[in-house]
């Protein structure tokens, strides 16, 4: 089992900038790939960004490339979700998961294994 942690979610205003933290226990955490998900109300939950085991290899989903950056740190056992440029359409509860080391780049919820209880980020206009 992995347990997942975020934290770093709040309100900030938009334009503003946020990073997100998940930190990882239980298992290696350079076992895993990790990623980032979001949720708003009524809405499904959409794929932000994921990283590989290396951290050499990093996906995004279109409506937050340029914007957001995620990294990983594996002594630390964290992973990040750095968010510039801010606007009210990223509002949402922010999910981080981790996924075996055979990820490569699915969007899917369902390539993960392992999820947080999710932070939740209020973007104001």
């Amino acid at each position: 089992q992995v347990q997942l942690v975020e934290s770093g979610g709040g309100l900030v205003q938009a334009g503003g900038s946020l990073t997100l933290s998940c930190a990882a226990s239980g298992r290696t955490f350079s076992d895993y790939a990790m990623g980032w998900f979001r949720q708003a109300p009524g809405k499904e939950r959409e794929f932000v960004a994921a990283v590989s085991w290396s951290g050499l290899s990093k996906w995004y989903a279109a409506s937050v490339k340029g914007r957001f950056t995620i990294s990983r740190d594996n002594a630390k056992n964290t992973v990040y979700l750095k968010m510039n440029s801010l606007k009210p359409e990223d509002a949402a509860v922010y999910d981080c998961a981790a996924a075996g080391k055979g990820y490569s780049g699915s969007s899917s919820p369902a390539a993960f294994d392992y999820w947080g209880q999710g932070t939740q980020v209020t973007v104001s206009s």
